[in-house]
Parts: structure tokens; C-alpha cells; sequence
């Protein structure tokens, strides 16, 4: 048994030496600093509730705590992600698992650099799930949890199974009480968007909006219990322009029923902006359709 463990102790301490290679510290913020990793030849990515401020963000690598300045090119709110440039560096990108080779019960390391040396948590995925919707409408590719503790500065940093290969980029902003990791599918997603756009684009219908009990008739009729309420309207804005009023209740958008507000959130993807879609509204009791050209959030 002592010579299995010793085997297995080894393994693991060859795993975070490799892997931390490709793992640096980032100065985003007033307080202690956080983690990522290099995607590619000068690209780092992180969290993106790690950054405080767009400038003056330093990150730091190396054994003799080298560090160099680093740029925003864009962040992702909704995901969390944010990525930076870093310019003469030298850093080795990182190696990334297949989504599929992940199962419930696989040993993960959680690894994050808030110092000048790699650190480590070791621990088991303990939830794999489908898709999920962050509170503010990112769209996440698949449940990834473990149970690995998530110390203060690991935020930006790798979610890494046996062979090393990151398997995804662990959060402490989109959920409380769990170790949640952004998958890489989703990393990979958003990061190429970023890199083309400077952006992850965000459609936008202007409006401010509450869950809404339906009359019994029109419910019937619809097939639904709730709708979104309008409460404001935003001036010049796709709501605005398509007609819509304080007191209109969206029951459907683009043929999608909108029942709760995660319902709007998660059709307004940047695919749509600047489409035309049918919205359908209940307005005095009648149900009505009328059309939007979706915006594009700023």
C-alpha cells in the first residue's frame, strides 16, 4: 500500500510540475491576485471578476517570479472569461482534454499561482450535467463540479484531470457553496470570439421586464401560466422601436415561449442581433404579434 501511494503521490507532483508550466499569476485587482493560463502563443485567459481594472494588470511566471504587462483584449461577464495579451512572455500554452473523456468520480486538480509557485487541491468531479444559463444569461456548455477546495486567488485558474490536460477553468463567481469549472468547449467558444470580435456580442431588446401571472383565459389559450411584463422601455431601443409599452406582456419571442426571465436572457445571443423577430404580446387582454430588430447590447 505505502508503495502505491508513494507511486500515486509522485504521479500527481509530476502532473502539477507540467502542468503549472503553462500557469500564471494575475494583477487584476486591489486585493490578492488571482490565476490563468496561456491559451496560445501570448494569450492568457482568466477570470473575468478577477479584473478590477482594464490597465496596469501585471501577470507572473516562472521560478524567479518574472512578471510582464499584460492587455485586456475583452471579457465575457456572462461567462466569466476574460482574456489578456501578454507580450514577450514565453510561456507554453497549455494542453486541453476532450469534453467526452470526463466522468463522475475522475481525479481533478484544481491548480492556481495567487504566489509566486503553483498550488494545489486535489479532488473528484462530482457533477456532470447539460447545459446550464448563468444568472445573467451566459450560456455554459455543460455542468462541470467538483469537490476540490477552491483557496482564495485560484479563481482563473485550471481544472486539470491525471494526465494534466485542463478540463476546465474554475470560478468562485457563478455559483455559491460548489466548486463550479467553466468547461473547455465553453473557454474555447468564447475565446475565439474575443480574440475576432474584441467582444462577446449580446442581443438586446431594451426593455426591463418582471414575471407576470397570465389571465386564465389568455393562459389557456397559450398554453403557459406566466409572461414577462414590461416595465420600462428603453428610448430609441429595439422595444421601442417595435411598438412595445409599459403594461405589454411578452408571451413569446421569435416562437419561443418567454415564461421567466432566463427565457429572454438566453434567446438574446449575439446570433440574433439584427434579426427581425416576431414577439408576441398580450396588450388589454388580446393577444397581439409584432416585430423587433434585435439591438445589440453595449
Amino acid at each position: 500500500m505505502s508503495e502505491f501511494l508513494t507511486k500515486i503521490s509522485g504521479e500527481l507532483s509530476d502532473v502539477v510540475a507540467s502542468a503549472g508550466k503553462s500557469i500564471v499569476r494575475v494583477d487584476g485587482r486591489s486585493r490578492m491576485p488571482a490565476s490563468g493560463f496561456v491559451w496560445s502563443d501570448g494569450v492568457i485567459v482568466t477570470a473575468h471578476h478577477v479584473l478590477e481594472r482594464e490597465n496596469n494588470i501585471q501577470v507572473g511566471y516562472g521560478s524567479d517570479g518574472e512578471t510582464a504587462e499584460a492587455t485586456l483584449i475583452g471579457s465575457d461577464p456572462s461567462t466569466d472569461l476574460a482574456v489578456l495579451r501578454v507580450i514577450g512572455a514565453n510561456l507554453p500554452a497549455a494542453v486541453f482534454a476532450e469534453p467526452d473523456s470526463l466522468r463522475v468520480g475522475h481525479l481533478v486538480l484544481a491548480l492556481g499561482r495567487p504566489g509566486k509557485t503553483v498550488r494545489a487541491t486535489l479532488g473528484i468531479v462530482s457533477a456532470l450535467g447539460e447545459s446550464w444559463q448563468t444568472r445573467i444569461g451566459g450560456n455554459i456548455d455543460h455542468y462541470l463540479q467538483s469537490d476540490v477546495v477552491m483557496y482564495p486567488g485560484f479563481s482563473g485558474g485550471p481544472l486539470v484531470d491525471s494526465l494534466g490536460r485542463i478540463v476546465g477553468l474554475n470560478t468562485s463567481a457563478l455559483a455559491r457553496s460548489v466548486s463550479i469549472a467553466i468547461p473547455v468547449p465553453t473557454i474555447r467558444r468564447v475565446v475565439d470570439t474575443i480574440l475576432e470580435h474584441g467582444r462577446v456580442r449580446r442581443g438586446y431588446l431594451g426593455i426591463g421586464a418582471q414575471v407576470a401571472k397570465l389571465p386564465e383565459r389568455v393562459a389557456t389559450e397559450l398554453g403557459q401560466d406566466t409572461g414577462l411584463l414590461v416595465v420600462s422601455v428603453e428610448s430609441g431601443s429595439a422595444a421601442d422601436n417595435a411598438g412595445l409599452v409599459l403594461g405589454d406582456t411578452i408571451v413569446a419571442l421569435d416562437g419561443e415561449p418567454m415564461r421567466h426571465l432566463d427565457d429572454l436572457l438566453s434567446r438574446l445571443t449575439g446570433d440574433t442581433v439584427g434579426n427581425t423577430v416576431a414577439v408576441k404580446i398580450v396588450r388589454g387582454g388580446a393577444v397581439q404579434d409584432v416585430t423587433a430588430t434585435i439591438g445589440e447590447r453595449a
